[in-house]
């Protein structure tokens, strides 16, 4: 029998809950094969955690990359991931994933308003590794002009505050750069001048910034697309629970601003709610350190998928090397007294900053990825010490680079001082009694990490020795773009804890994303994509955009799915 209630219904053939990534591709490729979509968010916009990412999207062999002459066949991606995930490496999901990804960029391409640049000079994170590539197969969404949204700018998402310059997204690579050099080159100057005008202008038009890039650009072209497709956009509708019948599922009850309503999806229910980065205590029994734990996922991110996907008989996977896509993050206090976090990407990379702990001492390259950061950082902390290290530079690095939410000269750094969020000190002595660090241990590990750093060596964690780690840095520092002494009083620290970008620990599905009960068996109607599916990455973090890139592939693969199969 049915388990719905509601006396209101409605029908469709496809029903998608949540709009991030996973969302809106499943929604829009779902519309565009002829199927009628209803998209249920629970949150008054659209977007997601996606909305305030990065944008990058890691999708090898695709079809942008092929154009500008980088041209491989599955095979490289495919050893690459084998030798990274080890025992965590999934046959059916990797191969699904490396056989749709470039058809869904092409699609994407093809048929909507999403349109791509090329991550031609973008390597893999770990390069030593067999088959691992060194550009191309990393692509982002081309900047968006917001006021094509038209009257549906208001359903965007506005990204965060702490990754904008007031309120205007900045790119990676030469966006970000021509910020970076602004006081160094009169090119830049010329280019920072025309972005902060136009912003300001913007602002003052339409109270937002409205030079899309990043994952903001992305969801607002999946957006745009999903208007266009006829994709029935639902905001504030919360998904109750699933109606199941004889084990498959038919749809679901919403919570909507006028009651319930009970939504029969012909075609299925696509769960794409962004996973459990705020469910706690699920949280709290899956994540190490979980007490000093700072997600950067919305806060609409509470395990909704999960719960609906568990109580339809799918399960949560529990094989994972990590539970979570981690990151280094800060905790920031603004001057109006709102709080939030701030992603230690970019900054680590940059010549002239280290990590330590509370003994003042290193503990892992920082200038590998973020994931790793935690990793060795949780890896390397004493049994019952807080989860925390320092990010420690001096003056001359703060000022070309900044550090977390300390913008580069000419932007002042004062208020960063004073609301206690940067620590400074006369001698490093100094700034390790600020930071409550051993100075003995400090003053040793500054000492010995400048003694080769004159050289544009690193010894102890080989600073600088791949592709990627030079492409994090300084091209103008030389020999070594990732190593420079810290030598120039005042000294800085920022503390740094536990973070990440959503959850890994999804829902288990097969490769067409369909949602798998206890034998292993598809559950009839139900998919799940993005953090609501176990990643595909078996919890590591081979390169960056594999959160992004799955998840726009999967919601890409469900939504066809569902197109193909029979009602």
């Amino acid at each position: 029998m049915p388990t719905h209630s509601s006396s209101t219904s409605e029908t469709c053939d496809l029903l998608v809950v949540g709009s991030g990534a996973a969302g809106l591709a499943a929604a829009v490729t779902a519309a565009k094969s002829g199927l009628h979509v209803i998209l249920a968010e629970k949150e008054p916009v659209i977007g997601g955690t996606t909305a305030w990412s990065g944008g990058w999207i890691w999708a090898p062999c695709n079809p942008v990359a092929k154009r500008h002459g980088i041209d491989e066949d599955t095979s490289g991606p495919r050893t690459y991931l084998e030798a990274v995930l080890g025992n965590n490496f999934n046959p059916e999901l990797v191969d699904a994933f490396l056989q749709a990804a470039p058809e869904m960029v092409g699609f994407f391409e093809d048929k909507t308003d999403l349109t791509f640049d090329c991550g031609a000079v973008i390597p893999d994170t770990y390069s030593h590794q067999p088959g691992a590539g060194f550009g191309g197969r990393s692509v982002i969404a081309q900047p968006y002009d917001a006021r094509k949204l038209g009257k549906d700018l208001d359903l965007l998402r506005k990204p965060m505050r702490e990754t904008t310059f007031w309120g205007m997204t900045i790119q990676a690579g030469p966006d970000l750069r021509a910020f970076m050099t602004v006081m160094r080159s009169v090119k830049s100057l010329a280019y920072v001048t025309r972005r902060v005008t136009r912003h300001l202008m913007d602002l003052a038009l339409y109270g937002r910034g409205m030079q899309l890039r990043n994952g903001n650009a992305l969801v607002g072209r999946l957006l745009r697309s999903a208007l266009d497709a006829g994709v029935d956009i639902r905001p504030e509708h919360a998904v109750a629970r699933l109606i199941k019948n004889d084990g498959k599922v038919e749809g679901a009850t919403l919570h909507t601003p006028d009651g319930e309503i009970d939504i029969l999806a012909k075609r299925g229910v696509v769960l794409a709610s962004g996973g459990y980065s705020h469910d706690l205590p699920r949280r709290n029994r899956t994540f190490p350190h979980p007490e000093t734990h700072r997600a950067l996922a919305t806060e609409a991110s509470t395990g909704d998928g999960l719960r609906l996907g568990e109580d339809a008989g799918g399960h949560q996977a529990d094989d994972l090397a990590s539970y979570g896509a981690w990151c280094p993050v800060s905790e920031v206090t603004w001057p109006d007294g709102k709080t939030g976090v701030f992603p230690h990407i970019i900054d680590r990379g940059k010549p002239g900053v280290i990590g330590v702990l509370a003994d003042g001492k290193r503990f892992c390259n920082e200038g590998l990825g973020y994931h790793d950061y935690v990793r060795d950082m949780l890896t390397a902390l004493p049994e019952g010490v807080e989860a925390a290290s320092w990010l420690i530079c001096d003056h001359r690095f703060l000022r070309r680079y900044g550090l977390g939410i300390v913008r580069p000269a000419p932007v002042p750094h004062q208020s960063c001082i004073k609301s206690g969020y940067l620590k400074t000190g006369k001698t490093i002595a100094d700034l390790a009694r600020a930071c409550g660090i051993d100075p003995d241990g400090l003053t040793g590990t500054v000492t010995a990490y400048n003694d080769h750093a004159e050289q544009g060596e690193d010894p102890a964690f080989g600073r600088g020795t791949t592709p990627y780690m030079r492409l994090q840095g300084d091209p103008d520092v030389t020999p070594n773009p990732n190593v420079a002494p810290i030598i120039k009083a005042p000294f800085y620290a920022v503390k740094v804890i536990p973070g990440s970008f959503g959850t890994f620990a999804g829902l288990q599905t097969d490769g067409s994303a369909r949602v798998l009960d206890d034998t292993g068996a598809p559950i009839p109607g139900l998919y799940a994509a993005g953090t609501d599916m176990a990643s595909v990455m078996g919890g590591h973090y081979p390169a960056g955009g594999i959160n992004l890139g799955p998840a726009l592939t999967f919601g890409f693969i469900a939504g066809r799915h569902a197109a193909e199969s029979s009602s």
